[in-house]
């Protein structure tokens, strides 16, 4: 892992990455936990029926990577509250994306990989999944070893909480509801999901669930075809519901099953987060190819200080054309495909990996091609062999401000919490003066 400006402390990251096989997870802790909540289905779910959800051991991110990503995700936010910007990718949004609501949207997720110049940004999510467990996976930790000095993991530098994460995140709900509701009391919420029970993180429905509950607000997870529109109401199961936190992967809610929510948003008689509007502005993949264009975001108003920022900290980005074909296929082998709608792994290839056959269904889709940065690494020991894991790193945002952040440990393609040591990890962050 490569710091953005000191070499002797990304040094120390990388070796710490490759050496360190300190085990960081508490599992009598996590235990501890997840029993506190009197709930031994969910116990099971997250330890026994998805066992590499958490990962036992932490990653180590230089300082002043961590700071230059946060000054990435706020030149981001300066851009993307300019009017010029909205306006251009609001252009080939969906109808629903013109609504404006009050609220911000809650949990975006932005990604990174560490590439050699630094953290790159990879992608930007507005149901950024995992923050929850997260919260609980940061109270499970010890100290790692000496090497890494007396940061905990998941303790991060300038952000010192005076509350639980659980805090911050259901105040956050409620600054939601306040932008769009006064001084209303907010009764119910609804956490919407397609076939939620199906869904891997449906434990993580659980908890928020419980979360909301403990704060005397009401709280059902339900499929969007669960959903009545009647009489300026949104009900679900004869419940009227006040707001949705939505899970769903249908961003623009245009699908079948998402008529009745749809509806209730656009007649504004629930409060929707995150909504159509959030998606079209920060998580597009089209927009990336805006935002790693100079002549565009020169066309935009963007200053020249917020555009090295950008060009430097996103992984250059084009659409994919078919009048390009013949270049996109000569420069495939460093480049990755991702459906500009898309999310997460699905229909996303590598371009060193592609046929023939499916570049050209790519051409004929509605595709992005991004520069491939490779996945920085921590070596773990599994079974009593290392072995190696590339990461990425989340940052979860909500109004500008960075709660958490989280990295993601895996092998194959993409994150897929399904290898052995895998799964959620915390960060240790290494003091350039450490």
């Amino acid at each position: 892992m490569t710091s953005c400006n000191d070499p002797a402390c990304a040094k120390k990251v990388e070796l710490l990455n490759s050496e360190c096989r300190c085990v960081s997870l508490d599992r009598h802790a996590l235990r501890d936990e997840l029993l506190a909540l009197n709930d031994l289905n969910l116990f099971r779910m997250l330890t026994e029926e998805r066992p590499h959800l958490f990962a036992e051991s932490a990653v180590f991110v230089d300082e002043s990577c961590l700071r230059r990503q946060w000054k990435i995700i706020a030149a981001l936010e300066k851009v993307i509250d300019l009017p010029a910007y909205q306006q251009r990718v609001l252009a080939y949004a969906p109808e629903t994306a013109l609504f404006t609501p009050k609220a911000r949207g809650v949990f975006l997720g932005y990604d990174f990989h560490i590439g050699p110049s630094g953290p790159q940004l990879i992608e930007i999510n507005t149901n950024a999944g995992g923050a929850l467990v997260n919260a609980i996976l940061a109270r499970a930790q010890i100290a790692c070893c000496d090497q890494a000095g007396d940061r905990r993991p998941g303790q991060l530098p300038g952000m010192e909480l005076k509350q639980s994460l659980e805090q911050v995140f259901i105040d956050m709900f409620l600054e939601e509801w306040r932008q769009e509701r006064g001084e209303q009391t907010l009764k119910t919420v609804a956490i919407v999901d397609e076939q939620p029970a199906e869904q891997y993180m449906y434990p993580e429905f659980l908890l928020f669930e419980k979360l909301f509950e403990r704060h005397g607000i009401e709280a059902v997870i339900c499929d969007p075809s669960e959903l009545t529109f009647s009489n300026g109401k949104l009900l679900c199961r004869e419940l009227h519901i006040d707001l949705v936190y939505n899970r769903l992967t249908d961003f623009s809610l245009e699908e079948i099953a998402s008529q009745a929510l749809r509806n209730a948003y656009l007649d504004n008689a629930v409060v929707v987060t995150p909504y159509p509007r959030n998606h079209a502005l920060y998580a597009d993949k089209r927009n990336l190819a805006v935002l790693t264009d100079t002549a565009a975001l020169e066309e935009i108003g963007v200053d020249a200080a917020t555009r090295e920022i950008l060009l430097s900290g996103i992984a250059q980005t084009v659409v994919v054309r078919e009048q390009d074909a013949e270049k996109l296929w000569s420069d495939r082998k460093r480049l990755f495909f991702k459906p500009a709608k898309g999310y997460g792994s699905k229909a996303a290839y590598r371009g060193d990996k592609l046929t023939r056959r499916v570049f050209g269904e790519i051409l004929q889709g509605d595709y992005v091609a991004q520069q491939w940065v490779a996945p920085s690494e921590r070596h773990l020991e599994v079974d009593d062999a290392v072995m190696g894991f590339k990461l990425d790193l989340r940052n979860y945002v909500y109004n500008g401000q960075v709660q958490l952040v989280s990295a993601r440990l895996y092998q194959g393609q993409t994150t897929n919490f399904r290898t052995p040591g895998g799964g959620f990890a915390q960060v240790v962050v290494v003091d350039p003066g450490g």
